[in-house]
């Protein structure tokens, strides 16, 4: 039988982690307080119809919640089948969220959003420690998420426990601020002065072919990968549980897509825990 806690940050996806699991025919119960789960583990493993189990335990629980690590420990040290698996996000991205929900932090205790944020992941940073998974959401998307998910939990392929997010983006919003690599592809040729690329993206065939048809771009691309694959497993090896690549043009919607892309295809086909996306890909056109 397989034990799993879903934890984290509130709005970092723990429902729609619980939903995708009771789908694939995991007994979830969520908010679940900490005293009861010795009993509620000896109940399951008695019954014949359960194989899998889900928790959600968070915040919501308030002082009970302190006493999970002790529970953890003990149950940890009895078998080796528990896991628990953190939900992160960015700071910026559940502000975002809250704000879209119109709904209060838990710890917010009256006080702005931000301030319940922080209280919150203050009081996670030991069990985020100990997770055997951790998922950061703060760039992606709900599909994605589920194919994380089915990968980890349905065809139980290597997860390495890095996250790896490739991100293009446009140098005149702003740099993202939780990227830890930031490639600036601003020297190759801009389809933005192609009259018939202007309106499309790195998403269609004709851009692409157009910003990869350079021999500069080739190599960049080559040199890029060879480095990237240097430091993931460097990275793992160092226990850096989410990376961010971050790919910079003008705008944010040819050249840096382009490149994105093509940096995403080599690391899933590596067998990576990786996810695309392009902040500014939607964002007008003109400059």
């Amino acid at each position: 039988m397989r034990f799993l806690i879903v934890t984290g940050m509130s709005g970092a996806g723990k429902s729609t982690v619980l939903k995708f699991l009771e789908d694939v025919n995991y007994f979830c119960v969520d908010n679940l307080p900490p005293g009861l789960i010795p009993k509620f583990i000896e109940l399951c493993e008695a019954s014949s119809d359960i194989e899998n189990v889900a928790l959600g335990i968070d915040i919501r629980g308030g002082k009970l919640f302190k006493d999970l690590f002790s529970y953890i420990s003990e149950m940890k040290s009895e078998t080796n089948k528990f896991e628990i698996l953190f939900m992160d996000c960015s700071d910026e991205v559940l502000l975002k969220r809250y704000k879209e929900s119109r709904r209060s932090h838990p710890l917010a205790r009256g006080d702005l959003a931000t301030v319940g944020i922080k209280r919150e992941r203050e009081m996670l940073k030991d069990i985020k420690k100990r997770s055997d998974y951790i998922i950061d959401t703060s760039h992606m998307l709900t599909r994605q998420l589920r194919a994380q998910l089915s990968d980890m939990f349905l065809e139980n392929k290597k997860f390495d426990s890095l996250m790896i997010t490739v991100l293009s983006f446009g140098f005149k919003y702003g740099i993202p601020t939780d990227a830890d690599l930031v490639f600036d592809v601003r020297f190759l040729p801009n389809p933005f002065y192609i009259a018939e690329l202007k309106q499309h993206t790195g998403n269609d065939v004709a851009v692409r072919d157009y910003v990869m048809q350079f021999d500069e771009a080739k190599k960049f691309l080559g040199m890029l990968n060879e480095m990237l694959e240097f430091l993931i497993p460097n990275y793992i090896k160092e226990g850096k549980n989410q990376l961010v690549i971050a790919i910079g043009c003008t705008g944010g919607k040819h050249r840096s897509v382009t490149l994105a892309n093509e940096v995403y295809s080599n690391l899933k086909k590596l067998g990576h825990s990786v996810v695309i996306a392009h902040r500014d890909i939607d964002k007008d056109n003109k400059r």
